[in-house]
């Protein structure tokens, strides 16, 4: 199906014909458009919502649900002809291949005979075997020994806060839209934008890299002890450790490639064990204990054991916040059903019933496993059997001595059980100790497997958005899953590199800190939107408030201190490192996050805040309208505007389009956004906007009238000098001068830029279109025929002529152009790229002749502090009287040192009176010839009507009137070129001509003649209100 763009790039009927005038005729491509007729009884152009209208422009899958344009239903009843609008558009092939354009969302998943799980098996099971981990069978004892149950209660239920917010968070962010794979990854960056999703997301996936290691090389390091308790150690334990784990990682790895659900069963199986390890657990405090448990300090239930251990009793410099640095790593395992997201079948129900829910029984798990150990288990044990006491004993106060056994000895010397010394407390209590082993096995292996499958899914979506466009090629998915193979393979590098390392305890805290990490951003996110109050913010997810997301953010940075304070230093500093680096890449995704939800809000309110203070002169700033027509067709326009406002103040270029209301609208439309998009990408600052109208003046005046925001509005009108006008018609030299006229009644300023060698590029960036769109052409042609499997010959194959080439050479069709215009093309292009480089050595001469408030001293002066313009002096020149040239420099070298403008090379030109030499008079003379009305000759009557029949045209009167100021300007040219011939630019006070005094000829006569053969030319008038002041 043929894509025809109209208005920017929409699709519209094809079958469309603007040239037809008579109702229309339909002939219809129906999937959706017969519940138009049901519902309204008629046909009609028009459809009813649906969802297939609001899926993404970028969609991988070739075609989606198109409705009419408004153009269309706007003027299609004033036309004739076969009306077919068809259901669905087939998009090109731009953006893909990894572009940023092609982001995730962007994709309508092909689901067709891929494995998509449940919330149950998706996320339940995965949270929970995460959470569930080693530290519920060896360290909960230990903490709860201890902070005792009452502290250690509060750990639990301090972790489970923080991860409870977090998942309230990630809940709300879940369910404000469609949810693609890249888990924390994906919910961040379509929230806070690339830079924090950028940055994150690298160290997430990394992270999970890092912690299938860890994993792993706890469960190597339980293997060896009991390897150690059978005498069967193979090398040394440290080798063992490195031998089991790669054992290990490469049979984690073989399940992981088999696919998601070969992952999925081994997940039920170890989960299976790890409740079957629970049970035990709760199981063996009701066995009857036996004397040798009883030696080891397990008594079964009692009062008075679960009251002993409710305080506190920390030990070897233990505190609160280091036994809570302890247990919380293992309450993160919150985003290991997340992490899958483009593995469920629907990630918005899945993500935030899993997660919670997970959350709720793990917590409740740890809580109850704990509390029955600590009402069972006394804090300290010698594990002797000698040490049972009878009742006729004196008792030294302890429990454990009201229940028949003395242990006071550990007081003096340390002991190996009791909650404070045995990390084996729940094999003890359990009903059968090795079930708790293979527990134990389980939680370490379904920890391991979660994070090896999770690192490549995120590390997946991060490349596939092409943030990092070196790690694109691990955007490659392979399968009916998109399996990322190479993000498995990279994982499994990863993680060997570290399992070698064998002891990961330093490297434990940083895992732990960047899955903080994540949680932080999780929160802030949902906070951030939350607080932007967009409008597209509707998350389907109530129960969530953006105060407790903040608090959530907080404590989750608050925790990675108390973990490990150098580890959080560490990971806030890659972090900022990671977020600097997109931000200077600045990729080229639009996601519609907070950020810029954010920015808008705060930019209406500063412009709100702007506009209840009164204007300062000591703040005024060049705000410039820039008539440059399109972005690209002025450019030494549009750089030397832009080198006046960069970082000063606003900057507009403006264009107005005329012609027939219809086709101007059309070309407006296209081109807004194209230009703001060239402004961008070539870094400038400045706006872009454009007006339709009949008349050029009209559309500027629209523009002077109505541009701008607030005080944030243009104050300086800057426009290019008409080479043309001696060939220009009098409406079009009418229009200028008038724009001029409007301006000063407006209280603008006016900048006039000229330059010998002409501003309009258009015809040659009108030939490099050409030939660029001319290129792609061939390239699709080539493409086409290379499939069919023949070679190309064509036209420009193997052509790659650069852009100075295209340019200077304008393309026609009939014929190549002559010699002569591709040499003023070659000066032309050359000329428009002069303020776009850094200036040579020399100087900016300034002719302050006119005190104008001050705009042709302080333009000038802003230029000399830009890094292209430095190595250029600035001198002043001012009119002055004969004899009294000492005099007028001192007063202006003191009033330049008023005003802070350092400038020591000041020039007082005393004979500007004179009268000018006869050929440059003569110059002036053929000038104005053909505009000269001549009507000294006739009578009163028949020379009033010769003015009425042609009011522009220059009078016998008006040039005897005007004849010194017109002198004046032939004069200042002959000066010009005396003093500033070499100058890099020169800067001189515009001649105002009096409304309805001088005509629009003889106005730019003196125009041209005062700028004539002169380096680039700037005439510069204030509004005559101060932009300068010395005082303080």
């Amino acid at each position: 199906m043929e894509r025809i763009k109209s208005n920017g790039g929409e699709h519209v009927n094809p079958a469309y014909d603007a040239n037809l005038d008579e109702p229309p005729v339909y002939e219809e491509h129906r999937t959706i458009r017969p519940s138009v007729v049901s519902a309204f009884g008629h046909d009609t152009l028009d459809r009813v919502p649906n969802i297939d209208f609001y899926r993404n422009a970028g969609s991988v899958s070739g075609h989606r649900a198109v409705r009419p344009s408004l153009q269309e239903l706007h003027d299609v009843f004033q036309k004739n002809g076969a009306i077919s609008v068809p259901d669905t558009v087939e998009d090109d092939d731009e953006g893909s291949s990894g572009t940023p354009s092609d982001d995730l969302e962007s994709a309508i998943p092909n689901t067709k005979g891929a494995v998509k799980f449940g919330w149950i098996r998706g996320v339940l099971v995965r949270c929970m075997l995460n959470i569930w981990g080693v530290m519920l069978f060896i360290r909960v004892s230990w903490i709860f020994g201890q902070a005792g149950w009452g502290l250690g209660i509060v750990i639990i239920v301090l972790s489970c806060v923080v991860t409870t917010v977090t998942g309230l968070s990630m809940s709300a962010i879940c369910t404000n839209g469609v949810v693609r794979g890249g888990g924390a990854y994906y919910l961040i960056s379509r929230s806070l934008g690339p830079e924090f999703g950028g940055s994150i997301g690298l160290i997430f996936a990394f992270a999970n890299a890092l912690a299938v290691a860890m994993y792993v090389v706890g469960f190597a390091e339980t293997v060896v002890d009991l390897l150690k308790d059978f005498d069967s150690i193979m090398v040394d334990p440290l080798n063992d450790i490195r031998i089991i784990g790669c054992i290990t990682v490469v049979l984690l790895l073989g399940i992981s490639l088999a696919g998601m659900e070969w992952e999925a069963k081994a997940q039920i199986v170890l989960l299976f064990i790890l409740l079957a390890a629970i049970v035990n657990v709760f199981v063996g405090t009701f066995i009857p204990a036996t004397e040798s448990k009883k030696s080891q300090g397990f008594f079964n239930y009692n009062s008075k054991i679960f009251l002993e251990n409710f305080t506190p009793d920390f030990r070897d410099g233990e505190s609160f916040f280091s036994v809570f640095a302890i247990f919380f790593p293992a309450a993160t395992g919150i985003l290991a059903g997340a992490n899958i997201s483009g593995d469920l079948r629907d990630a918005q129900a899945a993500i935030p019933k899993g997660t919670l829910l997970a959350i709720l029984i793990t917590g409740v798990t740890y809580m109850g496993v704990a509390l029955c150990v600590s009402a069972t288990v006394v804090r300290d044990a010698t594990g002797n059997l000698t040490d049972a006491i009878t009742s006729a004993i004196q008792c030294n106060g302890s429990i454990a001595c009201e229940l028949g056994y003395d242990f006071s000895s550990c007081a003096e010397e340390s002991c190996n059980y009791g909650l404070m010394n045995n990390f084996q407390v729940m094999t003890m209590v359990s009903g059968y100790g090795p079930v708790i082993i293979a527990g134990t096995f389980s939680a370490t292996l379904s920890s391991a497997l979660a994070s090896l499958v999770s690192a490549p899914k995120v590390f997946q979506a991060l490349c596939q958005d092409n943030i990092y466009t070196a790690l694109h090629f691990f955007a490659k998915g392979v399968g009916k899953n998109n399996e990322p193979i190479r993000g498995y393979i990279l994982t499994f590098i990863i993680s060997v590199a570290f399992i070698l390392i064998g002891n990961l305890n330093t490297i434990a805290p940083i895992i732990s800190n960047f899955f903080l990490a994540s949680y932080a951003l999780i929160n802030f996110s949902c906070f951030h939107a939350s607080y932007a109050r967009s409008p597209g913010w509707r998350p389907a997810y109530k129960f969530y408030n953006m105060w407790l997301s903040l608090l959530g953010a907080l404590l989750c940075c608050a925790v990675m201190f108390v973990i490990n304070w150098w580890a959080a230093l560490l990971t806030y500093a890659i972090e900022i490192l990671l977020y600097v680096y997109v931000t200077v890449k600045k990729p080229d995704v639009n996601w519609g996050s907070s950020t810029q939800a954010v920015t808008f809000v705060s930019a209406v309110n500063n412009a709100l805040s702007l506009s209840g203070v009164d204007d300062h002169v000591k703040n005024f700033r060049p705000q410039i309208l820039t008539l440059t027509g399109s972005a690209r067709t002025r450019p030494a326009l549009l750089d030397l505007a832009h080198s006046f406002s960069k970082n000063y103040g606003l900057c507009l270029i403006c264009e107005v389009i005329v012609g027939p209301r219809s086709e101007a609208l059309n070309e407006m439309n296209a081109g807004m956004e194209r230009n703001q998009q060239w402004l961008r990408k070539t870094k400038r600052q400045a706006f872009y906007a454009a007006v339709a109208c009949d008349h050029f003046r009209e559309g500027t005046v629209s523009l002077l009238q109505a541009s701008g925001l607030g005080r944030m509005k243009p104050n300086t009108l800057m426009l290019g000098f008409k080479r043309n006008w001696r060939n220009s018609g009098t409406e079009e030299v009418q229009s200028y001068v008038g724009i001029l006229h409007d301006a000063f009644d407006f209280e603008y300023g006016a900048l006039m830029l000229r330059m010998d060698e002409g501003l309009d590029v258009s015809h040659i960036v009108e030939a490099e279109d050409e030939m660029l769109k001319a290129e792609k052409e061939q390239r699709v042609l080539d493409k086409e025929m290379m499939q069919n499997g023949r070679k190309s010959k064509g036209l420009f194959r193997k052509s790659r002529n650069s852009s100075q080439q295209v340019l200077t050479t304008r393309v026609s069709v009939c014929a190549p152009p002559p010699l002569q215009m591709a040499k003023m093309n070659e000066r032309l292009v050359e000329a428009s790229k002069q303020f776009k480089k850094k200036q040579p050595k020399g100087t900016i001469d300034v002719w302050w002749l006119f005190d104008d408030g001050g705009l042709t001293l302080l333009l000038p002066y802003i230029l000399t502090t830009r890094k292209k313009w430095k190595d250029c002096k600035l001198r002043i020149f001012i009119a002055g009287q004969p004899g009294q040239s000492e005099k007028d420099k001192q007063e202006m070298k003191s009033l330049l040192h008023k005003f802070r403008i350092n400038c020591t090379d000041i020039n007082v030109i005393d004979d500007i009176h004179i009268q000018p030499r006869s050929e440059s008079l003569k110059k002036l003379h053929d000038m104005i010839e053909p505009f000269r009305l001549r009507e000294g000759s006739k009578d009163y009557a028949e020379a009033e009507a010769m003015k009425r029949e042609h009011p522009g045209k220059i009078s016998d009167e008006e040039l005897s009137s005007f004849e010194e100021k017109t002198n004046l300007q032939v004069r200042l040219n002959e000066v010009l070129q005396e003093n500033s011939k070499s100058a890099n630019l020169i800067i001189v006070s515009m001649p105002i001509a009096r409304k309805g005094s001088v005509s629009d000829f003889l106005y730019m006569a003196w125009l041209d003649i005062l700028t004539k053969d002169l380096p680039p030319t700037l005439l510069i008038r204030g509004n005559h209100k101060s932009v300068l002041t010395f005082y303080s």
